[in-house]
């Protein structure tokens, strides 16, 4: 194939001095391209195994795997763009999808995967394929600016064990709970005191219940700040409540000192929000039976709602041979022994739909209901609202000091009116830069 090219502009990032990344390349090829992420002891072995596939597929081409710890990689990123050393292929977060191309930072791979072997529009998710799309004016259409990592629908878990011994069967797939069947059986889930206490429920996503309570952080083309919409601030106000008043939440302090992913690990916890990403962890260490169930619904509409995200994989507008990058984005993405090897380590659902149906579903492996992740993907899933702006710092604003609604400092209308306005300014801002 011939190398791709995209007409941008120059990217300008403010370089910070970093250390701390790792590399692990491997030997043997003639041509070396760079690739940077990040993730778990687990998942960069999942990668190195996918990257020797790949090598041993392409033996002129050796791949230098960076890992970055996940707080550290934005920046370390723009430092490497700002000094001209990006890497060839790099992880892509849905929201820098916009800035990234304007930019002139990600090279535009439309012609690419259309002529690509392992691509089949038809065999791959079209909400992951989505998120790295982009015509200049609207995210998730137009051309493709990344390959999906993955896409990862965050179910609701829970703990048979802990169910069976309440007494609580778990709603039908297709009859969900209420907020105030939820908030029961949660009630009846928790018991004990101290280090021993069992809580009915980890913190709650507050994107399911701000959105199945019809609300949302922006209006419906993302130009306008709704947090005082009275059923945004409800919703708000029943996720802190479910910890201020029913009791069935663990409190800020106690989430702090122990999260709940490692108290639903000891059993301590009956209902926890998951990715597939979970799934390998809870296959090696979990010692009581689990599944997923769908989440509870708003009775103010009935509807049931949750987010999924993924990550992609880009390829520097820059790079020195773009051809080697986009194949190895492509052969992580979409070649089938890669993405039968991430399924099987229970790192991700496959992006082949096939692969999904043939062998992820009837997989005798945990979770017994994996539809649930496939509903929430096709079904009643949506992207983060942050990732439709061309900036996301008025979102990091509302999370800046959520904690004092958390706490009960603030209730959820005081929060709400206290920073709408500054995110309205910051929103405004990204709208303006896009415009020009």
């Amino acid at each position: 194939m011939k190398k791709r090219n995209a007409s941008v502009a120059v990217f300008t990032a403010v370089a910070i001095l970093l250390s701390g990344c790792s590399s692990a390349p491997s030997e043997g090829g003639d041509n070396t391209i760079t690739f940077m992420g990040w993730g778990s002891d687990t998942e960069i072995a999942v990668f190195n195994d996918m990257i020797a596939q790949f090598e041993d597929q392409y033996p002129d081409v050796t791949v230098d795997y960076i890992t970055v710890p996940a707080g550290d990689f934005q920046t370390r990123l723009q430092t490497m763009i700002a000094s001209n050393n990006a890497p060839d292929v790099f992880y892509l977060a849905p929201e820098n999808v916009m800035p990234f191309v304007d930019g002139g930072i990600i090279a535009d791979l439309s012609e690419y995967i259309d002529e690509s072997e392992l691509f089949d529009p038809d065999n791959v998710w079209d909400n992951a394929l989505d998120m790295y799309r982009y015509d200049g004016t609207t995210p998730g259409v137009g051309a493709s600016y990344g390959l999906p990592k993955d896409i990862g629908p965050f179910a609701l878990a829970y703990n048979k064990d802990l169910f069976d011994a309440a007494g609580i069967t778990a709603p039908d797939p297709e009859n969900p709970w209420t907020w105030e069947e939820f908030v029961a059986a949660a009630t009846a889930l928790t018991s004990g005191s101290g280090d021993d206490k069992v809580y009915g429920s980890a913190p709650y996503s507050l994107e399911s219940a701000v959105w199945s309570n019809g609300a949302d952080w922006l209006n419906s083309d993302y130009t306008e700040v709704t947090v005082t919409d009275p059923a945004f601030v409800e919703a708000l106000q029943w996720v802190a409540d479910l910890s201020l008043v029913e009791g069935v939440v663990p409190t800020s302090e106690e989430e702090s000192s122990l999260p709940s992913f490692q108290r639903f690990m000891e059993g301590n916890v009956a209902m926890m929000g998951v990715g597939p990403w979970n799934q390998g962890g809870f296959w090696a260490d979990a010692d009581f039976a689990w599944d997923l169930m769908p989440w509870p619904v708003s009775p103010a509409t009935g509807e049931r709602a949750v987010w999924y995200g993924g990550i992609g994989y880009a390829v520097s507008e820059k790079s020195d041979d773009k051809e080697a990058a986009s194949n190895l984005a492509a052969f992580l993405a979409f070649n089938e022994d890669a993405q039968r090897t991430n399924m099987e380590q229970g790192q991700a659902i496959p992006n082949l739909i096939d692969m999904t149906n043939e062998e992820y579903l009837p997989s005798d492996k945990l979770p017994e209901n994996k539809q649930e992740f496939i509903r929430i993907i096709q079904d009643y899933g949506r992207r983060a609202t942050q990732t439709y702006t061309y900036n996301s710092e008025w979102f990091g604003l509302f999370n800046s000091n959520l904690a004092s609604v958390w706490t009960g400092e603030m209730t959820a209308a005081e929060y709400a009116e206290s920073v709408a306005g500054e995110m309205q300014e910051l929103l405004d801002q990204g709208i303006a830069e896009q415009a020009e």
